[in-house]
This record gives structure tokens, sequence and C-alpha cells, in this order.
């Protein structure tokens, strides 16, 4: 603070105000002058993976770090596989694969995945093997959803090479039913391995049955060298592409992949992350696909299983300085509070935020919000809107790390203002924050079910191991919600729910798929801030009904099945 305004400031308060008052004014101006801004500091991320007997390892198929299949890492799913209210974590691993990693990696031949079943105190058992779903492909991604609409959540596992579906058995084992739905997915695409990294489910056709749509990465030539660069990874841009693809379901539970006739079909994207919303308000579902050193896709739905790409002209298809950049998953949110879902998209860069203007276009916040210069030079891979203070606004976490070398980077945590805002509230949140690793996959989940947000992630320096950060609170109020549509889970995504209390309005978008390689919690989570209950809880679900729900007490959680309440 300058002095000379200072000085003024008590020459002011020496003639006008009574000694004693003046003592304390003059106090109350010294907090207000200097001290620091202290929002969000009560809350603190506590590293507990070791006391959570959390143990996985990830591996990239040796002890070097050389190619894109090495630098792109692997997610981390969150669901509740056994239906016992606990969430459980599925970490996903990459593995030896000949022609592909050093001689030396060949004790890492046959890497599995691990599953974490959650105790409910604190600590997680490991139990891929018994549950049946320890493959040991190189995996990238799983999306887990209820297909068939049984009750309990099935598992797509996303690999480099043949993909696996899941279905679960509802004791606890999975039984791969891949063959009989048709969901392995091509051998090759564009020449090469058929890379996978990615999942979106929805009910595209209203027919009540779940379909599915695929992204596929690139083509990856192992022998490839860049011409340019021989002593590094060659660029993404040096590869070829590879298409993604739809799957739409039948009555026998099969699948049939139509992607050319919806209009999906680009032979030479390099999708990174999918995600599935309404963006234009207009009663349907569209679909965002973030594309790695391409134009982003943005396919909007003119009904009639009809689709227009349009990102160009919405505004969202590159960044603010019209480069197309290493994009990740599009995380969707409502960041500035104005009731429209916003769209983040984390890149290689410094990413991209973009507001949505209400009128089909979106406007890029990037810089304006301050984001840009937190981001830049860090290389953010997956990222979350969510509210990790319960105050009642959405703020970031992404995991960061480059790409072309092993170089570390700090995690971010960004607090909102409220207002679309963002600080770098990660320096004072805890250890994890201040110290440099490689992330790629994280999630975030309520692993205690005590309301608050924890954070999973997956790094893939040599240290290797996840980082489960319990958050410790602050004390303000929340609600978490689970929705089921009337035709089952697909029924329900993407559908916008309204928060409404005596001075705020939020709206929340039930959208777990939402960040580079992982799946969230898939409870939709509402921050209360002081307010101890809801007065409205209005949901949209996608097909256009709308249900409305009042005086709901807050810190637990409740499920809405659509047209049957709360449970």
């Amino acid at each position: 603070m300058d002095k000379w305004f200072f000085y003024l400031c008590r020459q002011y308060l020496d003639k006008y105000l009574h000694k004693r008052v003046r003592k304390i004014a003059y106090f109350v101006s010294l907090l207000s002058f200097w001290s620091p801004d202290t929002r969000g500091q009560k809350v603190r991320f506590e590293d507990v993976t070791a006391k959570a007997e959390i143990s996985f390892t990830y591996n990239f198929g040796d002890y070097t770090y050389e190619n894109i299949l090495e630098s792109s890492g692997s997610g981390v799913t969150i669901f509740d596989y056994d239906n016992d209210g606990w969430m459980d974590i599925y970490l996903l691993n990459g593995t030896y694969l000949d022609g592909i990693s050093d001689a030396e990696g060949k004790v890492f031949k046959d890497t599995r995945n691990e599953l974490y079943r959650n105790n409910g105190d604190g600590t997680f058992s490991e139990l891929a093997q018994p549950a049946g779903i320890d493959d040991r492909h190189w995996s990238m991604a799983a999306g887990a959803f209820d297909y068939d609409g049984d009750g309990d959540a099935d598992i797509y596992l996303l690999n480099y090479g043949p993909n696996i579906f899941y279905r679960n058995n509802g004791d606890g084992t999975f039984t791969d039913i891949t063959e009989e739905t048709g969901l392995s997915g091509p051998e090759k695409l564009n020449g090469f391995e058929k890379w996978s990294v990615g999942v979106a489910f929805w009910d595209i056709d209203e027919d009540k049955l779940t379909d599915v749509m695929v992204g596929n990465f690139l083509a990856f030539d192992p022998s490839y060298v860049s011409p340019t660069m021989p002593d590094m990874m060659p660029h993404p841009s040096e590869y070829k592409g590879q298409a993604s693809l739809f799957y739409r379901q039948h009555r026998d539970g099969t699948f049939r992949e139509i992607t050319g006739s919806l209009g999906f079909y680009y032979p030479e994207s390099m999708c990174m992350g999918l995600t599935v919303y309404d963006y234009d308000h207009d009663g349907d579902l569209d679909l965002f696909q973030g594309n790695d050193h391409q134009k982003n896709f943005l396919f909007r739905n003119d009904g009639n299983l009809e689709f227009e790409e349009v990102a160009v002209r919405s505004g969202i298809a590159v960044n603010d300085q019209g480069q197309v950049t290493g994009s990740m998953h599009g995380t969707v949110g409502d960041v500035d509070g104005d009731g429209l879902i916003d769209l983040l998209v984390t890149d290689l860069k410094y990413g991209a935020l973009y507001r949505n203007l209400g009128n089909g276009l979106y406007e890029d916040i990037t810089r304006k919000s301050g984001i840009a210069r937190h981001f830049n030079g860090k290389g953010q891979w997956a990222a979350m809107l969510f509210d990790y203070d319960n105050d009642g606004d959405l703020d970031i976490f992404t995991a960061n790390g480059t790409a072309e070398e092993l170089r570390l980077q700090l995690p971010l945590l960004l607090e909102n203002d409220g207002r679309g805002n963002f600080r770098n509230a990660g320096p004072e949140a805890g250890p994890y924050f201040r110290k440099v690793r490689s992330g790629r996959g994280a999630a975030v989940v309520d692993y205690d079910n005590n309301g608050w947000m924890d954070i999973i992630v997956s790094h893939i320096d040599l240290e290797a191991t996840p980082a489960l950060l319990k958050n410790r609170g602050s004390g303000n109020n929340w609600l978490g919600i689970s929705l089921t549509g009337a035709h089952g889970p697909a029924s329900a995504v993407s559908a916008l729910v309204k928060v409404k209390t005596k001075d705020k309005t939020q709206v929340l978008v039930n959208q777990p798929a939402n960040t580079y390689l992982s799946w969230n919690d898939p409870r939709m989570h509402v921050g209360l801030g002081n307010r101890d209950s809801i007065d409205e809880l209005e949901i949209t679900w996608p097909q256009g009904e709308k249900e409305v729900y009042t005086n709901i007490k807050a810190n637990r959680y409740i499920s809405i099945v659509q047209g049957q309440g709360i449970k």
C-alpha cells in the first residue's frame, strides 16, 4: 500500500473520529490494506494414499520416456461397483509391448489394472483379479455405466488394442461380454493398431437403449522417427488420425457401428475426449470432441439422427489466438453463475475457457478469467470444474506435465470468486500443490461420504504413485444428488438441475464423464455455503420434462428417479 495514501487516511481519522473509535478504525484499516486474501484458506488437502492402502504403481512399459503412447498416460474411474454406497476406484495401467517398449521393460509385461474397493472406513482393498477386471492390455480409460438398466454399473474399457466390455454380475464380479456385444472395435484404424481414449454414453435415438460413442486418438507408428527432431518423440501432427466410432444398441443387446450416417465420421481426427451436453439449450443432446492439434468438433443435434459440425461458427474450434492446440477433454459447468453451461478445454499451451452466451455462441474468456496466466507453460491434462470449498461456485483442478519430455510441473487448484475469475489457491491448500509431478488422469470423488470433494490423480512420472487427496473441509453446507431417468441412467445424461436458495441459484449438468481419460464421482455435488437447506430443486430431464422439489435439507445424499420422487 502506498505510504502517502495511508498517511492521508491517518490524517482523516485523527481529525474526525473520537480517539477510541480512531484506534479501532486504524486497526481495521491495517487489516483491510495489508492482510492477504483469505478466501478458501480453511480448506486443506491431505495426501492419504498410503493411509488409504492404495499401493498402485503406474508404468509405461519400460524405464524410458520416448514415445507418444508413453506420454499419454492412463485414467481413473470412480464408481460404486458393488452398490454398497461407497465410491470405489479403478486405476488403469500401461504395460510392456513388444516392438514398442525397450527390452528392459519386460519386467512390466502383463501389468494389470487395479480395482480398489472402498471399505467405508477410509481404507481400500485391491480386488481387480477376483472381480474379473484385471485387464493386461495398455488401458487408457474406462466408462462406468449401467448400460442394461439392471441397477449396477458395467465397465467399458478403452485400450490401445482391443476394447473390453464387462457386464456387472451384481455380486462383486464382472463377465467379459465384448464378443457378444460387438464392442471390441476394429483391430486397426488408418493402418495401425486402434487406440481408444474415451467413451460417451447416451440414448441418441430415445429408444430407451444406451448407445456408445468411442473416441479414438491417432495411428501410432512405433518405427517412425521425426526428420525434424530425431532425438525427441514425434509431434502428434506427424501421425495420421483415427476415426471416432459410434455404436447404436439393438434390442438384443448387440451394438452396430453407424458413425457415417450420423455425420461423425472423420478418419483423420485425433480425439482426446468426448462430452455430451445440450450446448444450445434446444432440448436435445449435442457432442463436443476435443482434438489434438486439430480444430475441435461440436456436433449440433438437429433431430432425426442428423448432426452438423458447428465448432467454428460457435467459437470453440480453436483458442483465443486462432490456434489449434493439444486439446484434451471438454469439462462443462456454469463458471460465472449466469445459469448457462460453459466449457473448459485444457490443452498443452494455456487452455481455453469458453463462456456460453446463450445463443449457441461462446466467448473465449481464458485471459479475462485469469486462468491463462496460471495454465501457461504447465501442460494441462485432466481438469475438473468442482466446488472444492462448498461456497456455491465452481473451482478448477488440473493435473499438469509436459508432453514431449518428462518435465514435472506443479498441479493447480484455482479458486473461483463467484463471477468466473480465478486465483491460484494451491500453495495454501497443502503440500501436494507445492510439489512438481507429471499428472495425466484425475477425478474428483467424495470417497468418505462427508460432502467434501476429494481428488485422485494418476501420475506417469518415475515416482509413479497416484495421489488420493482428502479434502479437510471448511464447514460449509452441501447436497449430493444421484439422478436416474425414467428409462435408466442413459435418460438422465446431461439433465439440468437448478438449485435455488434464498439468495442464490445454481445450475448444474449431470455428466460424470467430464475429464481427460477419467470419470468423476457420478453423484452431482452442490456447495451451499452457509445455507442449510434448498428452497427449490428443479430438474429438466433430457427429454424436456421438468420436476420440482422443495424444502430439501442440506448435508446429505439424495437419489431421484424420474417420476418417483426423492429417496
